[in-house]
């Protein structure tokens, strides 16, 4: 816990740069949904190094890893940082909630006293914070002007020491091991869903079904945050349904070639993988939206209307064919198990 010091009757936390093996443990607990709105720190002002009244105050979430991504980036700088309650929210999805927003601003800059702290009157929030705030009301009820910083936490000390963002510092990055890390937790909140949704495909059609459901899931949660940028499109509905439509693809011709029954039924069989698999992948490729940096909220809403209706309508589309042959096929068991 951050040592506590008293500065001029206001509570100013002392915290350092280090990250020490437990908060390691926090950040890979965190990545793995554990115990998810425990992974939070007490909003107020924090102190880092040994500021003075002419200190930069940044401000962030009270998310750990987005607190501890800022003060271990503040290595040899003095500075405060103020600590919104965003409820254990990271700064860019608690900017879409509102929780990272100009209220909250505004009022954690009266309870914590800041003004009486600081004479500088220049708040710097990171730029992934923007749509949540207005600057110009920020400044009219709390004579904080907002600035936007960079993107990135490990670009603040050059920011701080250039007084700006250059462009590089606002270009948003998204590589690989940014994306694969969002890949454990949506894996742990999917894992009871997607083997009810195995289990179900398996009883109703058999084991590839099951398998074909498993590989279309494990698409959705895997494939795509790693493939993202290298699917057509710029929807990640339209692109988990290419990457479900891939998934599946293999499984539909080994219905077609392989399955039992006519021509006509093996295509209907064949036709049910398509509409299924590729909806569970699109569906899975959606909930990163609210995972990654470079979605927006009107689009992501904009996203959920438009393809949610397709998703379901497709998948239940192939359900009921699957449900057709299902009960088809034990129809035929049964007139095969009188004679």
């Amino acid at each position: 816990m951050p040592e506590k010091t008293i500065r001029s009757e206001i509570e100013v936390k002392k915290t350092t740069s280090e990250i020490t093996f437990k908060n390691k443990l926090d950040h890979f607990l965190a990545r793995w949904g554990w115990r998810r709105s425990s992974h939070l720190v007490e909003p107020g002002i924090y102190a880092v190094g040994d500021p003075g009244a002419d200190s930069p105050v940044l401000v962030t979430a009270n998310y750990t890893l987005s607190f501890d991504a800022l003060r271990s980036a503040l290595a040899g700088t003095d500075a405060y940082i103020l600590v919104l309650d965003t409820k254990g929210i990271n700064v860019w999805c608690a900017a879409g909630k509102g929780t990272f927003g100009t209220d909250e601003l505004v009022s954690r800059i009266e309870q914590t006293g800041l003004a009486d702290v600081v004479e500088t009157r220049k708040l710097t929030l990171p730029q992934l914070g923007a749509s949540g705030v207005s600057g110009y009301k920020v400044k009219e009820r709390s004579g904080f002007k907002v600035e936007f910083g960079p993107i990135r936490a490990e670009d603040v000390p050059e920011y701080l020491r250039l007084g700006k963002a250059t462009d590089e510092m606002r270009r948003m990055r998204f590589p690989l091991k940014d994306r694969v890390v969002l890949i454990p937790v949506e894996l742990v909140n999917a894992t009871i869903p997607v083997a009810a949704g195995t289990l179900a495909m398996m009883l109703l059609d058999g084991t590839t079904g099951g398998i074909g459901m498993a590989a279309s899931s494990i698409a959705g949660l895997v494939l795509f945050p790693i493939k993202l940028p290298y699917l057509p499109g710029r929807e990640f509905s339209l692109k988990g349904f290419v990457l479900g439509g891939l998934t599946a693809l293999p499984f539909a011709v080994f219905a077609f070639l392989k399955g039992n029954g006519g021509p006509g039924r093996r295509a209907l069989h064949a036709l049910s993988y398509m509409l299924i698999f590729p909806s569970t992948t699109s569906f899975l490729a959606l909930n990163f939206t609210g995972s990654t940096p470079i979605a927006s909220k009107s689009g992501v809403e904009d996203e959920i209307y438009k393809w949610i209706p397709v998703m379901a309508w497709t998948a239940g589309a192939g359900a009921t064919i699957a449900i057709g042959l299902g009960i088809d096929r034990l129809r035929r068991s049964e007139k095969t198990w009188r004679r």
